[in-house]
């Protein structure tokens, strides 16, 4: 076990737990460096001179200033004042003075306007402690230390940040859903068993493994698989996608009757395993049982921030919104998020859910992927349960732009988007519709004709009703991968091999966005339609592969967005002619249609979130 962040032989009470019992929760650590060499430490703390750090331990030379006002380093103290029961925050450190060490407890506010909050001066070695009322953050702003070395070297060690507790520790568990990314999944495992108070906090971890490259049989798993004994659930079923992978750890874990809260996480990520241990802590006092999600930084940039809180526009079928005012794309080693921003949901790289709010609303949808955490995060809202996703708790996950969006899962966005929209909002409306027939015109004319194709088949098999879910999407995900097969322009070729004459190629850059959307989209479709394009080969770089740049041509080598390979385009009247008949016949379907399909999925949903439904999917 761990007193004030020193290991202590022969006991095994766990740091949460004795702290709960003692009237103190760990809310979270002081940690100085990350757990993989990609990360830039500069996320965790900075020092202005010489210095040296380890993941817990912070040395500074004689002069050297350091600070904690960064990414993993602050105290998001405008969350706790707004969502918990919580007051007051103790900052304490374990500092180590050769001559003298001035250590400072800070705090922003909105505008990251900084403002001391109380000095302590060491001397030798000593155990700091500095309060903070929770009093003044209620838009915004944050806590951190500062440490100043006077006089000679210091070390800096055991920072916790701990508050006032008087309730019942509650349990909580990790659920990992994976699907052949075996590696993958064994890291995120190993990452979890690395750090001793995060593993000894878990009352569980569950692997649903889905695939047939399985995780149980890498090396790394096996390894690691031993340091959780019995609380380790490894569960094989069918590939019932990221929604049938999650509901398994929530199926499994509410099985049990507690009020446990569970932490849904994906394989793919780097995993910061302190992010565990904040999640729980906050969960643990907030005033209502609440869902607490953990941003996302990107894999590729690891110091940049995906979006700091995300909404649903279900009046446009968008889900993943920028909350008004959070960050987005933005470098956390160069900004800091004062303001708090609300979350509309939290996708599920990592996300807690609690016992509670499963018990009153149920499982997720069988909707395979895409949008199962936006319709359980509208529902737990619609309930009284909300949503915070907390800053200054992260993973990393592979960065968004580098897939695709001419892909096969764009058939569940469509689909499954309409479901959600049916559930809780009006997929009837024409402004769905005219915005379904601009997207799938754009599509068309940028002879994107496998992507039109797949949201085509989304709204169809949106159209058939809930009885398209009864297998929980295995056979939609067939379907559609061999429907798309057809379309040439689906297929990626590395560069050096696609059919084409490199000396036949040119470059063709993009001239700007048009003003006038509409007018343009007509004249381009009529332009394809009649073949008033640009005749030879042209290349066009992803970042220019707009659908009013491509359409003006009729054979594009464009890049991917994987920058993997290329895709080849090139234009066909009659299957543009095709689609463009197939899109009014199903929009005037949705039209005619849409109210009865959406009260089809109202009086269908109990059911399909039932633990039987679930229960019988899972093949148990």
């Amino acid at each position: 076990m761990w007193v004030d962040g020193v290991s202590v032989p022969g006991q095994t009470d766990t740091q949460v737990a004795e702290r709960a019992r003692a009237g103190r929760l760990l809310a979270q650590r002081g940690l100085f460096a990350g757990t993989s060499p990609i990360v830039d430490d500069g996320l965790y703390a900075v020092a202005d001179g010489p210095s040296g750090r380890t993941r817990t331990r912070l040395h500074l030379e004689d002069g050297t200033r350091a600070h904690t006002n960064t990414y993993f380093g602050r105290f998001a103290a405008s969350y706790w004042q707004r969502w918990t029961t919580v007051t007051s925050v103790r900052a304490g450190a374990r500092v180590e003075a050769a001559s003298q060490c001035t250590v400072r407890l800070m705090a922003s506010d909105i505008a990251g306007h900084r403002r001391i909050i109380g000095t302590v001066q060491v001397e030798g070695a000593s155990d700091v402690r500095l309060d903070a009322a929770l009093d003044k953050f209620l838009d915004g702003g944050a806590l951190w230390l500062e440490f100043d070395a006077l006089g000679g070297p210091v070390e800096v060690g055991a920072v916790e940040w701990t508050v006032d507790f008087d309730r019942q520790l509650r349990p909580v568990a990790v659920a990992i859903c994976t699907f052949n990314r075996a590696d993958d999944c064994a890291e995120t495992v190993a990452a979890l068993a690395s750090d001793e108070v995060v593993l000894d906090a878990l009352d569980g971890l569950y692997v649903v493994d889905q695939g047939t490259d399985l995780v149980q049989d890498r090396a790394r798993f096996q390894e690691v698989a031993p340091r959780f004994g019995e609380r380790l659930h490894y569960l094989r079923q069918p590939n019932l996608g990221g929604a049938g992978g999650f509901t398994r750890g929530l199926f499994e874990v509410s099985a049990e009757g507690k009020n446990a809260d569970v932490i849904l996480m994906d394989d793919d990520i780097l995993c910061e395993p302190e992010t565990v241990l904040r999640l729980s802590a906050f969960a643990n006092v907030t005033t209502e049982p609440t869902l607490v999600g953990a941003q996302m930084l990107f894999l590729y940039n690891p110091d940049y921030l995906n979006v700091g809180a995300e909404e649903v526009h279900l009046d446009t079928l968008q889900h993943g919104q920028r909350v008004p005012k959070a960050l987005r794309n933005t470098s956390m080693l160069e900004n800091n998020q004062e303001r708090r921003v609300d979350a509309g949901y939290n996708a599920w790289w990592t996300c807690l859910i609690p016992g509670e709010v499963v018990a009153e609303i149920g499982l997720p949808l069988p909707i395979f992927f895409q949008w199962d955490d936006v319709e359980y995060g509208i529902r737990a809202r619609r309930a009284g349960y909300v949503t915070v996703t907390l800053p200054n708790a992260a993973v990393w996950h592979a960065d968004f732009y580098w897939k695709d969006f001419d892909d096969w899962a764009r058939y569940f966005s469509t689909r499954n988007s309409l479901i959600v929209g049916a559930l809780h909002g009006d997929v009837t409306t024409k402004q769905i519709r005219r915005q379904f027939l601009g997207q799938l015109t754009e599509y068309i004319v940028a002879m994107q004709y496998g992507l039109a194709a797949t949201t085509l088949r989304g709204i169809e098999d949106f159209l058939a009703g809930p009885e398209v879910l009864r297998d929980g999407g295995i056979e939609a995900m067939a379907a559609i991968r061999k429907e798309r097969s057809a379309y040439p322009e689906t297929v990626r070729y590395p560069a050096a091999e696609a059919p084409v004459r490199d000396a036949d190629i040119s470059v063709q850059r993009d001239v700007g966005e048009p003003s006038r959307m509409g007018v343009v989209r007509l004249k381009r479709a009529v332009n394809q339609f009649l073949g008033r394009t640009r005749g030879g080969l042209v290349a066009v770089p992803r970042e220019d592969a707009h659908w009013w740049h491509v359409s003006l041509f009729d054979h594009v080598v464009v890049t991917d967005a994987s920058q993997s390979g290329v895709r080849i385009r090139r234009r066909d009247k009659d299957t543009a002619t095709a689609l463009m008949k197939r899109t009014f016949e199903l929009l005037r379907r949705l039209d005619k249609e849409g109210a009865d399909v959406q009260e089809r999925y109202r009086r269908t949903a109990a059911e399909l979130i039932s633990r039987e439904n679930w229960e019988r999917l899972f093949g148990r």
